[in-house]
C-alpha cells in the first residue's frame, strides 16, 4: 500500500504528512502509556521511539470470523485507531479494507512474505478450521491452515486478535463440525500474542503495537500468552460496582431497585469474577462505556471456551475453585453486613457498660458527704 520512500519515514513523519497535529500525537502517546500501565514518565520514551522508528509491514488475515475485530478497531477514534494506529505500520494486506483485489491482492501478500521474511507482523482474525483438511475456509484455493502456516511461520511475530483467533471462539463451541481452533493450537511454536475478547478492543491492539515499536519486543504475557497489561486483572477487581458486591447489594432482576441504583450484577449472571480483561479501564465506543457500565453483566468473552463454559449468560456463576471470597458471594455479602451489624451492637452494648462503669466510678469518687446526701433517693 505504501511505496518504499514513504516506508523509510519515521512514524511521526508519516503522521505529520497525514495532518495529525503534534498535540494529538502527544496525547495518543500519553494514552498508550496509560493503557500499557506504564508510569507517565514513559510517555517521552514512546514519543521518541515513534518519532524515530521505521514503520514495519503488517498483514491482516481473516479466516472463520465475522470481521467484528476489524470493525471494532476501525470504529475506535479514541485513541484514534483509524487516524493514528493505521499509520504506525505499513498495512500490506487486509482483505476487508485494502484497495487491491483478486490476484493483485494476493501478490501483495506473497511479496511481503518473500521480501520481508522475519521482519513483518501478522494479525490473525478468526479461528482456523482443521477438520477435513481445512476445507471449511479457503482463500484463493488454499486452506486457512495452509496460508497461516506460511504467513505466520515467516513473520517476526503474530497477534491473534479476538476470541476466535485466540481460543477458537464460537466456531469451536460444542457441536461445531469444522474443527476450529485458535492460532496457537493450529500452529504451535510461533512468537505469538493472544488478544482475546469478542471483539478485542482496538486500544489493546494499538498498545501492543506501540509496545513493540517502543521497546522492540512484545509485552509480557500470562500463561495463555495474553498481555498482562490487558489481561492481568479480573474485571471483578476493576469493576466500579465492586463496592456493592462487598456490601451484599445485588440487582435481582432487570429494572428492579438494585438494577436502577447500579448495584452488583453478580446474581444476574455477571461473569466478571472469572474473567481477566481491562474492559473497565479502556472501555469501548471511544472509551465512553462498556457492558457493565450500561447495566449488563460481563459474559466472559475473553476467556477460553467462553461459549461452552459461561452460558447460560444469565445464570449466576456456580461456586468455582480459586476465585476467592466470591465462591459464596451471598454469604460474604450478608456476612459482611451481619458482621457490621454485630460490631455496631457490640459497640452500643459496650458504650452502655462503659457509661455505667463510669457512672459508678464517678459515684464512688464523690465526697462522702455528697454520697450520703444522695443516699435517701437510692432506697438503701
Amino acid at each position: 500500500m505504501e511505496n518504499n520512500e514513504v516506508l523509510q519515514d519515521g512514524v511521526w513523519s508519516a503522521l505529520e504528512k497525514r495532518g495529525v497535529s503534534r498535540r494529538r500525537f502527544l496525547k495518543f502517546c500519553s494514552v498508550m502509556a496509560g493503557t500499557l500501565a506504564l508510569p507517565m514518565g514513559y510517555t517521552s520514551r514512546i514519543v521518541q521511539a515513534l518519532e524515530q522508528t521505521k514503520r514495519p509491514s503488517l498483514v491482516w488475515l481473516e479466516f472463520q470470523d465475522c470481521a467484528g475485530n476489524t470493525e471494532s478497531a476501525l470504529r475506535a477514534s479514541h485513541p484514534g485507531f483509524a487516524e493514528i494506529v493505521l499509520d504506525l505500520l505499513s498495512w500490506n494486506y487486509h482483505e476487508t479494507v485494502m484497495a487491491p483485489s483478486g490476484k493483485a491482492a494476493e501478490k501483495s501478500l506473497a511479496d511481503t512474505v518473500s521480501l520481508e521474511k522475519g521482519k513483518y507482523l501478522v494479525v490473525v482474525e478468526g479461528s482456523i478450521p482443521t477438520a477435513d483438511n481445512g476445507i471449511y475456509c479457503t482463500i484463493g484455493g488454499r486452506s486457512a491452515l495452509d496460508i497461516a502456516k506460511e504467513v505466520c511461520g515467516n513473520a517476526y511475530a503474530t497477534i491473534a486478535l479476538g476470541t476466535c483467533a485466540t481460543f477458537g471462539g464460537i466456531p469451536a463451541a460444542r457441536g461445531g463440525i469444522t474443527g476450529a481452533v485458535g492460532v496457537d493450537k493450529a500452529i504451535p511454536g510461533l512468537r505469538l500474542i493472544n488478544l482475546s475478547g469478542c471483539p478485542a478492543n482496538g486500544a489493546n491492539l494499538a498498545a501492543t503495537l506501540v509496545h513493540y515499536l517502543t521497546f522492540k519486543e512484545l509485552p509480557a504475557t500470562d500463561n495463555l500468552k495474553r498481555p498482562l497489561f490487558a489481561h492481568g486483572e479480573r474485571i471483578h477487581d476493576l469493576c466500579p460496582r465492586r463496592a456493592h458486591y462487598d456490601a451484599g447489594q445485588f440487582a435481582m432482576d432487570w429494572g428492579d431497585e438494585g438494577h436502577r441504583n447500579g448495584w452488583c450484577l453478580y446474581k444476574m449472571g455477571c461473569k466478571g469474577p472469572n474473567t481477566n480483561y481491562n474492559c473497565a479501564k479502556i472501555q469501548y465506543n471511544d472509551g465512553t462505556n462498556w457492558p457493565i457500565g450500561v447495566g449488563h453483566g460481563c459474559v466472559g468473552c475473553a476467556q477460553p471456551a467462553f461459549w461452552d463454559t459461561m452460558t447460560p449468560f444469565y445464570r449466576t456463576l456456580p461456586s468455582l475453585p480459586n476465585i476467592g471470597v466470591e465462591t459464596s458471594a451471598e454469604t460474604f455479602g450478608v456476612g459482611f453486613i451481619g458482621a457490621v451489624a454485630g460490631l455496631t451492637a457490640v459497640h452500643a452494648v459496650g458504650s452502655v457498660i462503659r457509661n455505667q462503669i463510669k457512672k459508678r466510678n464517678d459515684d464512688n469518687s464523690l465526697p462522702i458527704t455528697s454520697q450520703r446526701a444522695e443516699a435517701p433517693e437510692s432506697n438503701e
